[in-house]
């Protein structure tokens, strides 16, 4: 893009007189305008050239300043007034005010016709980005070489890094450096010193779209750093880092970078996809590894040998711990920011752990959100692991996880049953409001198959199998209640129960015969017996008043 200090330069222009003063003239010019209205700040671009006879202003140039002031908000790049036909020169309050907002003030003479001046500037213009679109048209075809020879990302950032002769870093979606240009194989510093510089906000903004920021360099000096987001996952992008991009060389384009980002989109897009299969091809490997044993099929089948594409290995140490994104009030109904966590979960955790952990499978649980991984031997120092890169997940992207884990098994038959244990370990945690980073799996018994399950549901069970027994008001229903609990825990034994509620044994016989007359049933047989002791855990509570002796 053309700077004001380049089109000043030329001879063409060279009758210009800029009468503030500033540090220096390099900012950009895009268009140039000519306008007799005080309010043209509404209308116009950003980064322009303003001609103006100031016929507007003759009678009065201290209005010049609010006019001036108005202008700082749209970048514009000068104000040229032209002197001799209403003004005859520019009042050195209105230079000093120009001065004080950094906006440049140039002095066009009597003998340049606003119109042509106009013309000349705009062609210079036109030429130049005739120029550059040429040359990122030329560079775009060599990117799309590049992409349709299927080159890694690390190859597409030291070429773009040649093109446009400058250090380029590429960083992944949790801030590490996974490319960069061949600038930093010379350098003292790896790029990540530079990438480790940036903070949470100077994301945010690259996030939000291109953006230029000042870090540090090795000598503790100011370097400017052009970023840009490449949004290959919607809520969670990849950055381009370019740093020191003033120098970058004419015809070198804003919009040729912005040709590079694509192409470097496309190709990390096409390796997104192909990950995708592959994660797939794993998830379905293991619905079928953890469907196996309940279809009961006679095939034998080699787990080992059909995953060892996947990682699987031969051991006497299964076990399966099931992760799932804990999300926050914000998050927790945002559908699809809840899919791209996961994805991002799921591919800093293929990343991060096989590097901790020897052995771990990282899986994509079918038809959810939640990650499975599968672990293939014994870590002693495994709680301490996860808990130190779950932080720094949580510190990166703000993304916090929580594990929940299977017991261990022998065999890798015997998969199924730590996923199973797994899910419902990660099923009750879902119900917490507090959620812990390690859970492990505790078996409920049998009362625990029901959480969850409708208590009018469960109401009606109770009262169809207990009747009247089932949630007793008066003292002799309560008693009857009790004395059947009893006989029921003592296998039906009599004097075992009369013993415990220091009765006699006829009393006893007494009060299980009333209670076989309330129910209907014989509290012997099996069936009945099951039922009754079933009904008799679900219908404690509240309900039930304490029992007497």
């Amino acid at each position: 893009m053309s700077s004001l200090n380049d089109l000043l330069k030329l001879p063409r222009f060279s009758d210009l007189e800029v009468l503030s003063t500033h540090r220096d003239l390099d900012r950009p010019v895009e268009s140039v305008e000519i306008t007799e209205t005080p309010d043209v700040a509404g209308f116009i671009p950003e980064n322009v050239i303003i001609l103006t006879t100031a016929m507007t202003f003759k009678d009065d140039q201290q209005k010049l300043k609010p006019f001036l002031a108005s202008l700082v908000p749209k970048k514009v790049a000068a104000l040229g007034i032209k002197v001799g036909r209403f003004i005859e020169d520019i009042d050195p309050e209105v230079v000093a005010y120009a001065t004080e907002l950094n906006l440049p003030l140039i002095k066009i003479p009597s003998t340049q016709p606003l119109g042509g001046l106009l013309y000349r500037m705009q062609s210079y213009l036109w030429d130049t980005k005739t120029e550059q679109l040429t040359y990122a048209l030329d560079i775009q075809k060599k990117f799309s070489s590049l992409l349709m020879h299927d080159v890694s990302n690390g190859r597409f950032i030291a070429e773009l890094g040649k093109i446009i002769n400058a250090p380029v870093i590429l960083l992944n979606p949790w801030h590490k450096v996974i490319g960069n240009s061949q600038y930093f194989s010379g350098s003292s510093y790896p790029a990540s010193f530079y990438a480790e510089q940036l903070s949470a906000k100077h994301y945010r903004r690259i996030s939000e779209g291109k953006t230029n920021l000042v870090i540090n360099n090795i000598n503790g000096e100011k370097l400017q750093v052009l970023g840009y987001p490449v949004n290959v996952i919607d809520n969670f992008p990849y950055y381009l880092l370019i740093l020191r991009p003033e120098q970058i060389p004419y015809p070198i384009s804003e919009f040729a970078i912005e040709q590079a980002v694509l192409t470097l989109m496309f190709i990390l897009y096409k390796d997104h996809k192909v990950q995708d299969f592959f994660d797939l091809l794993k998830s379905d490997f293991l619905s079928q590894l953890v469907e196996a044993k309940s279809l009961q099929t006679e095939e034998h089948r080699n787990w080992v040998n059909l995953g060892s594409n996947y990682g699987l290995v031969q051991s006497n140490h299964y076990r399966i711990a099931l992760v799932y994104c804990v999300p926050d009030e914000q998050s927790q109904n945002q559908v699809f920011y809840r899919k791209d966590e996961s994805q991002i979960a799921n591919n800093w955790m293929q990343d991060q752990l096989p590097l901790k952990i020897r052995d771990v499978v990282v899986f994509k649980v079918k038809n959810s959100n939640d990650i499975a991984l599968l672990f293939q031997s014994e870590e002693p120092d495994l709680e301490k692991t996860l808990t130190n890169l779950v932080k720094e997940l949580e510190d990166a992207l703000g993304i916090r996880l929580s594990f929940s884990f299977g017991n261990a098994c022998e065999t890798i038959d015997d998969i199924s049953n730590s996923y199973i244990e797994a899910k419902s370990a990660l099923t009750e945690i879902k119900q917490r409001t507090e959620i812990e980073t390690i859970n492990y799996y505790r078996p409920k018994g049998l009362i625990g198959l029901f959480e969850g399950t409708d208590e009018e549901d469960i109401h009606y069970f109770c009262e169809k199998i207990l009747g009247e027994l089932a949630y007793p008001e008066d003292t002799a229903t309560v008693d009857l209640r009790k004395t059947l609990q009893y006989y029921l825990d003592y296998n039906c034994e009599i004097t075992k129960t009369a013993n415990t509620l220091y009765l006699h044994r006829n009393t006893i016989k007494y009060r299980i015969k009333q209670c076989e007359k309330i129910l209907g049933v014989s509290v012997k047989q099996p069936q009945n017996s099951l039922n009754l002791r079933l009904a008799l855990e679900l219908s404690k509570g509240e309900n039930v008043p304490k029992l007497n002796h």
